[in-house]
């Protein structure tokens, strides 16, 4: 029946063509456009339509069709600007199958998604002038009802929109909770007052293209009411106002080609010449030769109209198209705000802001409140529960180890606990709207089942709604699922027996290197030979038997550490000796001290495995949980042989696998192996997690649920409650230490970092020493000669050796003695002098 009416109007249009026109205006439906804009082209006659909208019309394969009202794709664009608005991201669109409705959704779904958002279901209906009854809108409808999305989008005509929105009030479908958008077709019917049960349409939006309030306007519609309508009853709708701006655009394009010099002319086609037909006489259609000249006047019109500005964009598209946005409430219409190509959604004409840049940034959109189907005030969530709110069916999985993390309640079938559950259960509670759900387990219970495959049963929508578990967020599964966001942090870890430095004995060793411990042994000996030297001539302490030396050396040296020396005097030399090696000792002894303390307190282990790197390298075997995706990562991301691993399947076969030597080590989750190391002491994770994941809820893609939960956990991180759910779950340990990443490798202390300050007191002792030395040199110098005149040196010729004798007991002397003696030998002196004189003077003296 379609394609009658179809021939029915390109038959009325030819017949018409016949008369030699110059411009066309309409056709009235898109399906005639495509149809006639063919024959436009090839007769080169320009045809204008404000109601043929379809956003398919391309200037580029129509050049003669031009549309004076804004394309469809706009109306789409200002529904998904909407949508996104009011936070939704499904929706469900009502449509004739016909090129217009079709089309029109097809933009829908383009523009939504360019946001993030998407058509669920296409519920597509016969064409408008072909229904005669309501059965096919009420099947598709209550398909609609037993989905999940509640945004429908019903882009059709008045015919087939009256009679859906009558049904959907007839199903209960009208009630609080649904979101019901229709298109321009809805406004026009209630514009021109025809008749309509608004009763059936409380808090249904519509858009109706929006035009500017003018003098103009306002005058046409008054002429309108009460001359112009034939039926004063037919009020004037939005496309009545196009309609008149159409005839205009064709009088002043004409009007400019006949002052242009233009005249009109027309010639035959020699195409449509050569056709034959009974009913249609082709061959008197003629080429409107200053077609293309008036089409080029027509696409340059700029003039002010009924509707606003009338101007085109290069593209053909209209200037500033924009909308209305109504809610019908109570019998009436409420307008909730406008949305505009330049701007956005506004609560102010979109006009007022054409001066201005423009901002389509989100803190620039805003509409009016809304009362919704069921006289809410609330916006409405746009989704529920499969199947009108039955309970979700949530797979757990039936573990066999690690039940902390899920588990059976006392063997029940359906009753289900452990730290993923109680987060799970924590996080439904912050959600807005209740959420009724059951658990069915996965697997036989025996051994762990394969995580995979129960992620792929979110898939079907037949067997699990959503999967709820110890499930790692990894690559594979978000490809086929939605996760929500991880409320715990995992990655794959490698774990290995260790042994434990710090329980040796000796472990007070352990800061310093063996080279460390001789250098700072040998430099209090090298001080304390330098202060020896320093203080044996003029300190008692430092002089006696090569006994007592040396332990007044050890003594003096080693008192250091402990800030005291007794009650000695020192030279201001072994003084500045001492300050320096004082200051080295204290830095030495706090480095220590800080290093002991930290081996003491921090368990040092010692491995051959020390990572995973260590790992891959060497040739043992390695273990990992069954069910778990560690084994084909090992196998497809670090190239492991497959006959390397071992499957284990709970904590005791771990540690019996690492005990034995069946394994050199196992690689798995963060979180199952924290657990183990709580109960097994002798293990620990060797160098740092490889992989950077966590655990989420499954939820099928797109699911609004998803979404709403992540916001739920991400509540209960910031309120400290998943913490407390993480304690009570996972946070004991039977060891007397924490377990850690450790390299087994201490922080010793070394020469080097301390080579600075042992060449600062070397240089220090020998600074000493050289003043100490010439000062023994200078006094040796100065006093040998009494010394060999008072030990009756033969002559001054003695042997070298006797010279280096004589100068080791003058620095052996005590200092005092030397003064005293040369004090004694210098009163001997000036006495024999005295005597000397007096005889002399005696022997003078007459006798």
């Amino acid at each position: 029946m379609d394609t009658y009416f179809t021939l029915s109007f390109v038959v009325a249009a030819l017949q018409f063509m016949e008369t030699n026109a110059v411009a066309i205006i309409g056709p009235q439906t898109s399906i005639m456009a495509h149809v006639l804009s063919h024959l436009a082209n090839e007769l080169t006659v320009p045809m204008l339509s404000f109601t043929a909208l379809d956003p398919t019309l391309s200037p580029l394969q129509f050049p003669f069709f031009v549309q004076t009202a804004p394309s469809d794709l706009f109306l789409m664009r200002a529904i998904a600007e909407m949508i996104t608005y009011y936070g939704w991201s499904d929706v469900v669109a009502l449509y004739n199958d016909d090129d217009n409705s079709r089309n029109g959704v097809t933009a829908l779904g383009d523009e939504l998604e360019e946001r993030r958002c998407r058509i669920s279901y296409k519920a597509v209906l016969p064409l408008d002038v072909v229904i005669t009854s309501p059965v096919e809108i009420i099947e598709e409808l209550t398909k609609i009802r037993g989905m999940e999305s509640r945004v429908i989008v019903v882009n059709t005509f008045p015919n087939t929109g009256k009679m859906i929105l009558k049904e959907a009030e007839r199903l209960g479908m009208m009630e609080k909770g649904y979101v019901w958008i229709a298109t321009t077709w809805l406004s026009s019917l209630l514009d021109s007052n025809l008749p309509l049960d608004t009763k059936l349409l409380n808090g249904v939006l519509t858009l109706r293209l929006h035009t500017p309030e003018s003098r103009k306007k306002r005058d046409f519609a008054a002429r309108w009411k009460n001359k112009l309508s034939n039926n004063k009853t037919i009020g004037l709708n939005v496309y009545g106002l196009y309609a008149y701006d159409t005839v205009w655009i064709i009088a002043r394009a004409v009007k400019t080609l006949l002052e242009a010099g233009g005249n009109l002319s027309f010639s035959n086609d020699a195409k449509l010449g050569s056709l034959k037909g009974e009913t249609l006489n082709l061959s008197a259609l003629s080429r409107f030769d200053q077609g293309s000249q008036l089409l080029d006047y027509i696409v340059h019109t700029k003039m002010s109209g009924l509707t606003g500005p009338v101007q085109f964009h290069p593209d053909r598209s209209m200037l500033h198209p924009s909308y209305d946005i109504i809610n019908l409430v109570d019998n009436g219409v409420h307008q909730i705000g406008y949305w505009s190509n330049y701007s956005g959604l506004s609560i102010v004409p979109p006009e007022s802001f054409y001066s201005k840049p423009p901002n389509h940034s989100s803190s620039n959109q805003d509409l009016n409140s809304v009362t919704w189907p069921g006289r809410s005030s609330i916006t409405p969530r746009g989704w529920v529960f499969r199947n009108n709110g039955r309970r979700l069916r949530i797979g757990v999985p039936d573990r066999a180890s690690f039940k902390d993390f899920v588990s059976r309640v006392n063997g029940s079938s359906n009753k289900v606990q452990g730290y993923c559950i109680d987060v799970f259960e924590a996080a439904v509670k912050l959600l807005s709207y209740p959420v009724p759900h059951e658990f069915i387990f996965f697997g036989d219970g025996l051994t762990n089942p394969n995580y995979n495959e129960l992620v792929n049963k979110v898939t079907t929508g037949v067997d699990f709604d959503a999967v709820v578990g110890d499930i790692a967020i990894v690559t594979k599964r978000t490809k086929i699922v939605d996760f929500t966001q991880p409320y715990i942090e995992s990655g794959l870890v490698v774990v290995a027996p260790v042994t434990r430095l710090n329980e040796n004995p000796w472990a007070f060793l352990r800061p310093f290197t063996l080279p460390m411990w001789g250098v700072t042994a040998s430099f209090f000996v090298i001080v304390g030979a330098a202060i020896w030297i320093l203080e044996h001539r003029i300190n008692d302490e430092f002089r006696g038997p090569p006994r007592r030396q040396i332990i007044t050396i050890l003594w003096f040296t080693f008192s250091t550490m402990f800030f005291s020396h007794r009650e000695t005097t020192v030279s201001t030399l072994g003084r500045m000796v001492l300050l320096i090696w004082l200051f080295v000792v204290l830095i030495i002894t706090s480095s220590y001290t800080a290093s002991l303390t930290s081996i003491l307190t921090v368990q040092q282990l010692n491995s051959p495995i020390k990572g995973v790197d260590t790992l891959i390298s060497s040739t043992g075997r390695i273990g990992f949980q069954v069910g778990s995706f560690a084994e084909n990562y090992m196998t497809d991301e670090l190239n492991i042989a497959r006959s390397r691993l071992v499957p284990l399947a709970s904590p005791e076969e771990y540690a019996n696998a690492l005990q034995n030597g069946t394994v050199a080590a196992i690689v798995d989750e963060r979180p199952y192996i924290d657990l183990f190391l709580s109960d097994y002491c002798k293990f620990a994770i060797r160098g740092q997690e490889f992989t950077r994941c966590g655990w989420g809820f499954a939820f099928p893609r797109d699911s609004p649920l998803a979404v709403d939960m992540s916001t739920a956990i991400l509540g209960l991180s910031e309120t400290g409650e998943l913490q407390k759910i993480h304690d009570k779950w996972l946070s004991k340990s039977n060891c007397s230490s924490p377990h850690g990443s450790q390299s087994g490798d201490s922080e010793q202390l070394n020469v080097h970092s301390f080579w600075g300050m042992f060449l600062v007191v070397g240089i220090a002792c020998l600074v000493a020493l050289f003043i100490h030395f010439f000062k023994i040199v200078r006094d040796f110098c100065k006093h040998t000669p009494e010394v060999v005149e008072e030990e009756a040196i033969p002559s001054p010729k003695a042997s070298r050796l006797t010279k280096l004798q004589t100068f080791l007991a003058f620095v052996d002397e005590k200092e005092e003695d030397t003064k005293r003696r040369f004090k004694r030998k210098r009163n001997n002196d000036l006495s024999m002098n005295a005597n000397s004189i007096i005889s002399r003077s005696a022997s003078r003296r007459p006798i």
